[in-house]
């Protein structure tokens, strides 16, 4: 593959393309550089777009009832992220996407990607399997967090995102990992002392 102004190895590795796949690629694919605090996607609005990041920080989070964060996800170099139930059911964001650290992101709108699918059927196999590994590894989270103590939890976020946390806030990190911030710290001295 070979392409002065795109960075598609980055995004579809291990997958080869034509120049004429290269140049369908390309026009569907839009590179955006986004500033910290910046919301792509707040609760309500309608999503017709996924997300790639190149790199920086990007989290997914809701906003209960009663005003508190629960973050879902968070998204660095390599990762897909929008407010997949909204982007799939055609239903109205839950969550809100905000970017944590400058991020550079590819975009992709729901509609490219069907046209994307349906002419390079490569790319359908490969986003199809990011997917499927995205849901086995939010459904092994959400079990985690049921049945782990906090400290294990952190352990497995500091493995997963391993530098990530000290270029986020820790409230974010306690909300990913359902605890609050004073239980955050106290699993760090507990972790400091051994």
């Amino acid at each position: 593959m070979h392409s002065d102004n795109s960075k598609i190895s980055d995004v579809f590795k291990d997958l080869s393309f034509s120049e004429a796949e290269i140049e369908i690629i390309e026009s569907v694919m839009f590179k955006i550089y986004l500033k910290k605090g910046i919301k792509i996607i707040k609760a309500g609005d309608t999503v017709k777009d996924m997300y790639f990041v190149l790199q920086g920080c990007l989290r997914a989070f809701h906003i209960d009832i009663h005003g508190k964060e629960h973050t879902l996800q968070f998204a660095i170099k390599g990762w897909w992220i929008t407010d997949f139930t909204a982007f799939f059911t055609e239903s109205k964001a839950i969550v809100d996407l905000e970017v944590l650290r400058d991020a550079t992101i590819y975009k992709l709108s729901k509609d490219d990607r069907e046209h994307l699918f349906s002419q390079i059927p490569a790319i359908e196999t490969f986003i199809r399997k990011k997917l499927e590994n995205g849901k086995a590894a939010s459904q092994k989270r959400i079990l985690r967090n049921l049945s782990q103590p906090a400290s294990q939890r952190y352990f497995n976020f500091i493995k997963d995102f391993p530098n990530i946390e000290k270029s986020i806030k820790n409230y974010h990190i306690a909300s990913y990992l359902g605890i609050t911030t004073e239980s955050l710290s106290r699993v760090r001295k507990d972790i400091a002392k051994h």
